[in-house]
């Protein structure tokens, strides 16, 4: 089996910040596996939040042996960006090899599309309001916040969009405190969830805590061994497959949420639709479905995913699975 890495590169359709900082350019790393007849690809984002740079990525992917499936990958990487990449390229493999589509291999229904969160950048207000406005068709708009003046960001978004359903992420960006303070206005304006308010480090803090929005765990859910730190602080998970480290701990992730009682939301980095296409195979039903990644781009592979009013749709064989 001979494993490729490239790096690729698409710019921004505008800036795109949250609290950590702002891009112009979504940076990744392209995975194709081939066994000689068939080839196979997937994309990761390495993300600098999890001590993940373009060139560790590919050193750990660069260390793999020559021959492994999908069950041995479980051991050989931990959960990340270069499994990720990894393992959805293998995904695409099977499927390529054995003429089904991926989801036909997993034993799930046939998937259809989901309406996805669009995400607004951090900005003034004033400019926040004017990106809700012109983005109020949209059904379900998703807010970057995370500052200590995230108050006038919000009426200014409900102003600008008021009719879209509205989620909050904070990016670990406030205190027990502040998310305290701010819970009650999340109610009034009718914001329906709340994703990662308090630092992973320091989420103990949820606990007892009124949740009036449910609270929803990003940074501090990885795969399926960060759930029993979860109880008692949350009540949805959102599932990143550059997280889970690929699609395949990604669906065991998510069968082991839904169990325990935790609703799900599918999320994704800043990647192209090669990047979200395994993820509408885990985003059907989902609470929320956040993959609005291509959105974000001024460029995208070929054969991209189809977004329309039904929601992002799940990908055509050329381009995945």
């Amino acid at each position: 089996m001979q494993i490729e890495v490239s790096r690729d590169v698409f710019r921004l359709a505008q800036v795109f910040t949250i609290s950590r900082g702002s891009r112009t350019e979504a940076k990744v790393l392209t995975v194709r596996v081939s066994d000689g007849t068939h080839q196979g690809w997937g994309e990761c984002v390495p993300y600098a939040r999890y001590d993940e740079t373009l060139e560790s990525v590919e050193a750990e992917i660069a260390g793999l042996p020559n021959a492994f499936d999908r069950t041995k990958l479980m051991d050989l990487l931990p959960a990340g960006a270069a499994r990720n990449a990894v393992d959805c390229a293998l995904w695409d493999l099977e499927a390529k090899r054995a003429g089904k589509r991926a989801w036909d291999l997993a034993g799930l229904p046939v998937p259809g599309p989901e309406i996805t969160a669009y995400t607004l950048s951090l900005d003034t207000p004033e400019k926040m309001q004017a990106q809700a406005a012109e983005n109020a068709f949209r059904p379900l708009l998703k807010i970057k916040l995370g500052t200590p003046d995230d108050m006038p960001r919000l009426e200014a978004v409900r102003a600008g969009a008021p009719d879209a359903k509205i989620i909050v992420d904070a990016n670990e960006g406030w205190s027990a405190e502040v998310y305290a303070d701010l819970a009650p206005h999340l109610v009034r304006l009718g914001v329906a969830l709340v994703e990662q308010p308090l630092p992973a480090g320091e989420d103990d803090a949820l606990i007892g805590m009124d949740r009036p929005v449910p609270v929803c765990a990003d940074e501090s859910c990885h795969d399926r061994s960060s759930l029993p730190k979860l109880k008692g602080k949350y009540d949805v998970v959102n599932i990143k497959l550059d997280k889970t480290g690929g699609l395949t701990e990604a669906l065991a992730l998510r069968e082991q949420a839904l169990a325990e009682g935790y609703r799900v939301m599918v999320g994704c980095m800043v990647g192209s639709s090669l990047a979200m296409a395994p993820a509408t195979l885990l985003a059907q039903g989902a609470m929320v479905t956040d993959l609005d990644g291509p959105l974000l781009l001024a460029e995208d592979r070929d054969n991209p995913l189809i977004f329309d009013d039904a929601g992002v749709h799940p990908p055509k064989a050329d381009l995945w699975g």
